[in-house]
């Protein structure tokens, strides 16, 4: 048993422009082997991730509370709480989510943990994909698709109400 607020911690990257909130691996701190379950709360003007595609784990997401968008190659997607999306492994679909409200947004994220010879792709951060190739985990020869206008970057206050 556990709270998801036992285990809330900075994001993994906060280092990473527009990344601010918290996070709880609430799956690992269970003993889950296969399957990850994170809290996310994402701060406002922040996003949960750069933008990426995995080739190998699907990802859930489920909006408990807040108005967060969803970055779906290059298009914002206004999402609200009860509301969820889906990203199958292995189509290039590129997704963050970004929290362009004033108020935090609350996310139930699930997918595959660790999953051996997952790669990602960062269409917009050509640094990011150099990085992975170094270790062996960009995706180079994920399915080309068009993206939209958005640059992938999260503003606080400009959520269309």
């Amino acid at each position: 048993m556990a709270h998801f607020s036992d285990g809330l911690k900075p994001f993994p990257n906060p280092q990473h422009t527009n990344h601010g909130g918290q996070s709880s691996r609430m799956g690992a701190a269970l003993g889950m082997k296969r399957i990850g379950i994170n809290y996310d709360i994402v701060a406002p003007g922040n996003r949960t991730s750069r933008p990426h595609a995995e080739s190998r784990e699907d990802e859930f997401v489920l909006v408990l509370k807040g108005r967060p968008d969803a970055w779906i190659d290059g298009h914002l997607h206004e999402l609200n709480e009860g509301d969820a999306a889906v990203f199958p492994a292995g189509t290039g679909i590129a997704h963050s989510f970004l929290n362009n409200s004033d108020a935090d947004v609350h996310l139930l994220v699930i997918g595959e943990h660790a999953r051996e010879g997952n790669q990602l792709n960062y269409p917009l951060n050509p640094e990011r994909m150099e990085e992975f190739a170094k270790v062996g985990r960009a995706w180079l020869d994920a399915p080309k698709r068009e993206l939209g206008p958005h640059d992938g970057m999260a503003r606080a206050g400009t959520r269309r109400e």
